[in-house]
């Protein structure tokens, strides 16, 4: 059974070759093309790890992460922020902001599959503890 990683991304070109990259380290991808979407598809599906976009075309990223923080059925699952806003500060905004994590747009698949393998190994070591 291959993990579950969730990308809420709006933009098709994104999807497709963020999906690319992840099939290759073996994971598998669910979509969701805007936030309310992925705060709903998060709680159907219970991915692993959730890849976020910030600029969605209802509620924003921030939005997002939020709700899926302030669940106590989602609060525990890595939330990356992958975005095209790389400006000085940005990663700092959005870990304050509750992100787990940031990658800036574009991504290499090198930074996106060492990014998620961290994310889930911390996950994994916080839940084998609790």
């Amino acid at each position: 059974m291959s993990i579950k990683i969730l990308y809420v991304e709006d933009n098709p070109q994104n999807m497709r070759l963020v999906g690319k990259m992840l099939r290759v380290g073996g994971y598998e991808m669910i979509e969701a093309v805007n936030g309310l979407s992925g705060v709903a598809t998060a709680a159907r599906e219970m991915p692993a790890l959730i890849l976020m976009d910030i600029n969605l075309p209802d509620i924003d990223g921030l939005e997002a992460t939020a709700r899926l923080k302030a669940s106590p059925q989602l609060a525990h699952i890595p939330v990356i922020a992958l975005t095209a806003n790389a400006m000085h500060g940005d990663r700092e905004r959005f870990i304050s902001a509750g992100f787990d994590g940031y990658l800036a747009k574009p991504v290499t698949k090198n930074e996106l599959l060492n990014a998620v393998a961290h994310f889930l190994s911390l996950a994994q070591t916080i839940n084998t503890r609790v």
